[in-house]
């Protein structure tokens, strides 16, 4: 039996830009808690690390759908240089900030220039959709990448965190920044796989997230994002008030490890009913398996009640950016699929904020009610905008939504 996977590398130039990419994604998930561990280190100021890598992320959700605007009519290469060096320069700021003990104000000003930080995520994606487009190859790919991601976000805080602790404060960010830099130069140079800009489409000068689909794409994600969130934060803390923290590192690689192992299946399979479907029976799912969070008693029973929640991330992701691919018009597709990757942030964001707030109140075992409600809230979008999600490819995009 042949291998999608190795069948998905048979491209020329695949493995080179999958390779690249990797390295330039690993800093967003360095970044976050190594601007938290870096401030709490230099500075023993937890509030202001959380207040200086929360302004980070929102930052960078907002301002990475408008690079990925421009990349889509300039092209990836000519955006993607200047928004690092934006970003590189920003990162040197917030760092020699910190060492040198600058005012609090300037903390904020440079890590919104950080948010500048494209997305490459959405980057390597639309390589994929450029080799693959109306193949059952781009779901395949769709499906790898979303195992980089699980495998990027288990690993990259881990090294940051471990950097500033062991090495210096500024360290974890530090090699965050060379390693975007260096994977942004790498992604950059590889123009045989760069998705040449497409003709445009009537339209084009609007926002791909005016578009109904979209909107309904990253709204569930971000009620989704929000469920991600919440599994964090609340099992640390459901791990610290039974007297075994380090335990909840454990719990958050069997919840990442029962996505990476359904997400590989998911993607080696063929299913007949329509991405829409599939799509909402992923969200279904990730609701459903929210409902034991709010019973378990104990560390193993927990772990294995996020292991099996996990079986939803990979789906949920995979036919959401399947959906992106067909309902997006391909001049604008890179946009279309950071709004994916950033609704997904912002949800982490609410979620573990909101999480954080009912676990000092009411205990660690409440935090995952967030979780319930973010589901419910994830299904009930999912269902009502089925009509949007069900309508047909626009121009420049062959195949419709039903297949």
């Amino acid at each position: 039996m042949t291998n999608p996977y190795a069948e998905i590398f048979r491209a020329p130039g695949a493995k080179a830009f999958s390779a690249a990419g990797f390295i330039a994604r690993l800093p967003l998930a360095m970044m976050t808690l190594g601007i938290v561990t870096m401030l709490s280190q230099a500075r023993g100021e937890y509030a202001l690390a959380g207040a200086v890598s929360a302004t980070f992320a929102l930052a960078n959700a907002l301002i990475a759908p408008q690079i990925s605007r421009l990349v889509d009519r300039r092209g990836q290469g000519r955006v993607a240089i200047p928004a690092t060096l934006v970003t590189v320069a920003a990162m040197a700021g917030l760092m020699l900030a910190t060492r040198f003990g600058a005012p609090d104000w300037t903390l904020f000003l440079f890590a919104i220039g950080a948010g500048a930080m494209p997305s490459l995520s959405a980057f390597v994606r639309a390589r994929w959709t450029e080799l693959y487009r109306d193949t059952p190859q781009l779901r395949t790919a769709f499906a790898f990448e979303s195992v980089v991601d699980e495998v990027i976000f288990m690993t990259g805080p881990i090294v940051a965190i471990g950097l500033s602790v062991a090495v210096f404060p500024e360290a974890g960010p530090l090699v965050a920044t060379l390693l975007l830099a260096a994977g942004v130069a790498l992604f950059s140079g590889l123009k045989a796989t760069e998705p040449p800009v497409h003709a445009a489409e009537a339209g084009r000068g609007r926002s791909v997230v005016r578009l109904g689909s979209v909107r309904v794409i990253a709204l569930t994600m971000v009620a989704v994002g929000a469920i991600f969130g919440t599994a964090e934060v609340t099992a640390v803390a459901f791990a610290e008030a039974h007297g075994a923290t380090a335990a909840a590192s454990l719990m958050l690689a069997a919840y990442a490890l029962g996505s990476l192992i359904v997400g590989l299946v998911f993607g080696a399979i063929k299913p007949r009913i329509s991405l829409a479907t599939q799509f909402a029976l992923a969200i279904g799912l990730a609701a459903l398996t929210t409902l034991p969070l709010l019973i378990v008693d104990s560390i193993p029973a927990l772990a294995l009640v996020l292991f099996l929640a996990g079986a939803a991330v990979s789906p949920t992701i995979i036919t959401a950016m399947g959906l992106i691919e067909r309902l997006v018009p391909p001049s604008q597709l890179t946009e279309g699929i950071t709004w994916v990757m950033t609704g997904i942030g912002i949800g982490m964001a609410v979620g573990s904020s909101a999480s954080g707030r009912i676990i000092d109140e009411f205990g660690a075992s409440a935090g995952f009610s967030v979780s319930v409600a973010a589901g419910t809230t994830a299904l009930a979008i999912a269902l009502l905008g089925q009509r949007w999600l069900r309508g047909r490819a626009p121009a420049g995009a062959a195949l419709p939504v039903e297949a």
